[in-house]
């Protein structure tokens, strides 16, 4: 699934295009996705100025002057910038078209991605409301992370994942942000000291900011707007490398599950 440097590498891609257009048309060819794609999302837009786009956690939110759409990539969705009449494949799921002759398409085979209505204040929309800082904003820090933590058994690397906590850390980005703290991600939240805490927001910010440099990390089906793949697998330290050596001591690399997700470690590097 895309996560955070993916979202945003996307935003990047796509920006361009959006900011400043009018859309003339909302083409929807299957609103069955995730959730179905209201009918208010091609009414408001149709005609409408696009202001821009912003990134929420792993939303997408594409701002008009009528009120805003939120999309989301789900496991397998992507945007990609088409000439107008392109011909559509089986899996492109709608279109946004723009006043240029260039659209903005959806394409998502496993029909996991959304687009939703969040009107004039998206940020108040049920998928946004309860979403925690943003890992580059000021509010993000080990101290937040210490307070959150306070009285949680639940082991670390299922806590950074928690939307409440910080917005849009996911699997793999968890688990590299752990190897560079040093903590295993099996050590329960509230037993880690705050000064660890201090490393693991260092790390988490650090880990996303290099991801997003490249484009995101490509494992299965991601690509950017212009369908570019993702080069921070060719730096991953942990995630996905079970069996292979320790890029730091040479200790073998353990891989483990925790909250039914696949977690990487290195046993001497992290404790």
């Amino acid at each position: 699934m895309p996560e955070l440097p993916e979202v945003e590498t996307t935003r990047r891609g796509i920006e361009p295009l959006v900011a400043g257009a009018r859309v003339e048309r909302v083409v929807v060819r299957e609103r069955r996705l995730r959730w179905p794609i209201p009918w208010q999302v091609e009414r408001k837009l149709t005609g409408a100025r696009m202001l821009g786009v912003r990134r929420r956690a792993k939303y997408l939110l594409l701002e008009s002057e009528r009120g805003t759409a939120i999309a989301h990539l789900g496991m397998s969705g992507s945007f990609s910038v088409v000439a107008v009449g392109t011909e559509p494949d089986i899996h492109d799921h709608y279109d946004m078209v723009f006043d240029g002759g260039k659209a903005l398409r959806f394409t998502d085979p496993r029909k996991f991605g959304s687009l939703l209505w969040g009107g004039r204040e998206p940020l108040r929309h049920k998928l946004l409301a309860d979403l925690g800082p943003e890992p580059f904003s000021a509010e993000f820090s080990g101290a937040w992370l210490k307070a959150c933590s306070l009285g949680r058994r639940v082991a670390v690397k299922s806590f950074l994942m928690m939307p409440a906590v910080v917005a849009g850390v996911g699997n793999i980005y968890a688990s590299e942000a752990l190897y560079r703290a040093g903590i295993h991600p099996r050590r329960s939240a509230g037993r880690i000291a705050l000064r660890r805490y201090d490393r693991l927001a260092s790390a988490i910010r650090g880990v996303l900011s290099e991801a997003i440099e490249v484009g995101g990390t490509t494992l299965r089906d991601f690509a950017d707007a212009r369908g570019r793949p993702g080069y921070f697998s060719q730096r991953l330290d942990v995630y996905d490398r079970a069996g292979r050596n320790c890029r730091r001591c040479g200790s073998e690399i353990r891989r483990c599950v925790i909250g039914q997700r696949a977690s990487y470690y290195c046993l001497r590097c992290q404790t």
